[in-house]
């Protein structure tokens, strides 16, 4: 295993070593790499252990990978962001599987008020209680979550309880779809928050159908590091559409590309742009650059004429996005992110 583990790293190792001829080793090696100060952002610590901790319970090596999980739980201190909060879910996952329930629910309680705060917190809060036989739990405080964000939508003066669409709805989306999954394995009958997390995912679908491949061209524009950083600059609002950071953006893209290959797309390419060619065209049309028609006219245009960049690349082949690195250590990973 290499020195100086970036994050992209990690993602990588999480993707196979839960397949690898020695997935033991590669945990042990994780931990190590940890212990000998070997990671590139000394941060990813607890998320490393963490990792070595999911890979040494994949084999039932409970003691293990309590080891690696308390390592975890250490190094992310008193942090209470998704990671931690999903390593801690760890810890008691294997806790609730070594027959030490009590300790499983007191290291769990604590981890309810996430379940408001980060949309992946319902996944693995309720995994962690599925774990322990405590399906039923899972969806008593997934039930409890839904309530609160709901009470806060209608709490709110702009907000109408019920949201219109999966993307206004945001973490309220993931929580109904997990307490969802939670009752039907359970199998209780549909009441009115599994009938709104239908109407949503519905809606979310009749959204995209309608969107067709014009929206979807204009989400494949591209815009290289210094055209990205002219592009937010000069029309801050675009930020939304295209990410805060190029980083971000690059991510977009990424998760959007696999997106659509796994819908069946096939022949995708990123649509690379300027800022004086989107100035251009949207004078040329009386419109502003950050008007969605005037994005997918201009991405269409594009589209229609050379200078697309194929996707995917090889995993060894320099990546997509022109950085110079190869693409299963630059974008590849961004889409697990």
């Amino acid at each position: 295993m290499k020195t100086d583990l970036t994050s992209a790293d990690l993602n990588e190792i999480r993707q196979s070593a839960l397949g690898a001829a020695d997935p033991l080793g590669a945990a042990a090696q994780l931990a190590e790499a940890v212990e000998a100060g070997q990671l590139a952002d000394p941060d990813d610590a607890g998320y490393a252990l963490a990792l070595a901790a999911e890979i040494a319970e994949s084999r039932s090596k409970l003691e293990a990978a309590l080891r690696y999980a308390d390592r975890a739980v250490e190094a992310y201190g008193t942090r209470d962001d998704t990671r931690a909060g999903a390593a801690r879910a760890l810890r008691a996952r294997i806790l609730f599987r070594s027959g030490r329930a009590d300790e499983a629910m007191a290291e769990l309680e604590p981890l309810r008020p996430l379940l408001t705060r980060y949309s992946d917190a319902a996944a693995y809060v309720s995994a962690a209680l599925a774990a322990g036989g405590r399906t039923r739990l899972a969806e008593e405080w997934l039930t409890e979550a839904v309530q609160a964000a709901l009470a806060e939508r209608a709490a709110s003066p702009d907000q109408s309880a019920e949201p219109a669409t999966a993307d206004e709805a945001g973490l309220l989306f993931f929580l109904l779809q997990q307490r969802h999954r939670v009752r039907h394995a359970l199998g209780l009958p549909h009441d009115q928050h599994d009938n709104l997390a239908d109407r949503l995912e519905t809606r979310l679908a009749n959204t995209a159908a309608r969107a067709g491949t014009e929206a979807a061209e204009s989400d494949l524009l591209f815009w290289s590091r210094p055209e990205f950083d002219r592009l937010v600059a000069q029309w801050p609002a675009l930020a939304e559409s295209y990410g805060g950071t190029w980083d971000e953006h690059r991510a977009r893209l990424e998760r959007e590309l696999v997106r659509l290959a796994g819908a069946g797309r096939t022949g995708l390419s990123l649509l690379p742009g300027s800022v004086d060619g989107l100035g251009g065209y949207a004078k040329g049309r009386d419109g502003e650059p950050t008007d969605r028609k005037v994005l997918a006219g201009y991405a269409g245009q594009l589209a229609a004429g050379p200078g697309q960049i194929g996707w995917p690349p090889e995993r060894n082949e320099p990546c997509w996005c022109g950085s110079g690195n190869k693409y299963k250590k630059c974008c590849l990973p961004r889409s697990r992110g």
